[in-house]
């Protein structure tokens, strides 16, 4: 039986009915905050598996984002449905350039706060920290605290100390988390060179990637801040969740999106939105301006790990610094298999077997390419990043607020 959830995906384009209405069957665990668009099918809703603090552990389902009557506010675009309306009177600065002052020593930063006497130890933790890294979650979270300061009115944009810390943590926490995944996943590539675990060993790679871990909860400390220390604690906490998630499947068809997603938020998402909000804890007590940048991280993240999976399927191991069809090889069913479950239900007997048996990888290979679920996992990334324009764009204007917005064009068009 096909997943009601699934089916009317993939009539977006045509119908465009609400998400609201195409997840009442599954009402109880999304919260579901309210789109605007300019022009064309009004769309009331997107998906977004994403807890807070304040939030108990299972999501509510709600009809609309809590209205924001602060004045400090600035809902000013009229339009976030594409990025061709967006802001088409000024041109985006790169947001690259923009962080670029705040990342310049970011690594040698990182290497210095993780100093060890033993060689062999310092030599794994900086292995992935050489500079080479994209640094793509410490940008996003330099540009939301200059965008933040402009917006709580400090003089000048410069970051606090403990904002420049947080994105240091983030990209911290985010590599070793990669070090355990590769420890799990049995993988022999990074960023386009042999893993940790490849190189030294399984037993050396998550001692590692602990020892990365201790030092950011040690930086996190010396902030000073107890919501921060809190805030960026969850992060932990979703990321060892998230990995538990994915070593489970669901065997009722209807639930797998949503643990997909949710298994999305815990696993990459929950690090940039958490790593937003830290940022404004810092130079802002309004808890609507927390929940603005909690909320542009959170959708940021989620859309950037549906193009991840989207890129699984349509870039070569040269392009992603892994082998392509990694996922499947891991027994894992993302965005794009679920999606072409609809026209070919065969894939739901190797989803449950975890693509193990002989042949399986390629035929989901082929099931995926032939249906429209690559588009379909592209079109939600679409969606999300619509939110997270909706969420920043509440935020008084300034250039660090617009290369913001520019970040979601990124990770929609990136190939690698």
């Amino acid at each position: 039986m096909a997943c009601p959830w699934l089916r009317q995906c993939r009539r977006w384009r045509t119908n465009s009915p609400t998400l609201l209405e195409t997840l009442r069957p599954f009402s109880g665990r999304f919260s579901v905050p309210r789109i605007s668009w300019s022009s064309g099918p009004r769309m009331e809703g997107q998906l977004s598996a994403l807890p807070t603090q304040t939030r108990p552990k299972t999501f509510n389902f709600t009809t609309s984002l809590p209205r924001h009557s602060s004045r400090l506010l600035y809902p000013t675009l009229q339009s976030c449905c594409c990025r061709q309306n967006v802001h088409t009177d000024v041109k985006l600065k790169d947001p690259f350039t923009l962080a670029q002052k705040d990342l310049t020593n970011l690594y040698d930063d990182i290497r210095k706060e993780l100093f060890v006497s033993k060689e062999e130890l310092k030599s794994l933790c900086d292995y992935y920290f050489d500079g080479k890294g994209k640094a793509i979650r410490p940008m996003i979270v330099v540009l939301m605290a200059r965008a933040l300061n402009a917006h709580s009115n400090r003089s000048g944009r410069d970051l606090l100390p403990g904002q420049r810390t947080i994105a240091m943590i983030a990209e911290m926490i985010h590599t070793a988390s990669l070090v355990h995944d590769d420890v799990i996943d049995g993988s022999d590539k990074r960023r386009g060179k042999r893993t940790i675990n490849e190189v030294w060993g399984e037993k050396k790679a998550i001692l590692a990637g602990d020892f990365i871990l201790s030092t950011a909860s040690l930086a996190m400390a010396r902030i000073g801040d107890n919501t921060v220390v809190k805030v960026m604690s969850q992060v932990m906490e979703d990321l060892v969740r998230g990995e538990f998630m994915q070593l489970g499947s669901k065997e009722n068809e209807n639930e797998r999106f949503k643990h997909y997603l949710e298994k999305t938020f815990k696993k990459t998402a929950s690090l940039i939105a958490n790593s937003c909000k830290a940022v404004s804890v810092l130079v802002n007590s309004d808890p609507e301006v927390h929940e603005i940048a909690y909320k542009y991280g959170e959708n940021v993240g989620i859309a950037f790990q549906l193009v991840d999976d989207v890129l699984d399927f349509t870039s070569g191991a040269s392009h992603l610094g892994k082998p392509s069809a990694a996922d499947l090889k891991l027994g894992l069913a993302t965005g794009p298999v679920l999606f072409a479950c609809q026209q070919f239900p065969e894939l739901h007997a190797m989803i449950m077997r975890r693509f193990s048996t002989k042949g399986d990888i390629d035929q989901a290979w082929q099931y995926v390419l032939q249906s429209d679920g690559v588009q379909q996992t592209k079109y939600l990334a679409q969606r999300y990043c619509q939110e997270a324009i909706r969420q920043i764009s509440m935020l008084r204007p300034s250039a660090e607020r617009d290369a913001l917005i520019r970040v979601t064009e990124m990770v929609l068009t990136r190939d690698k």
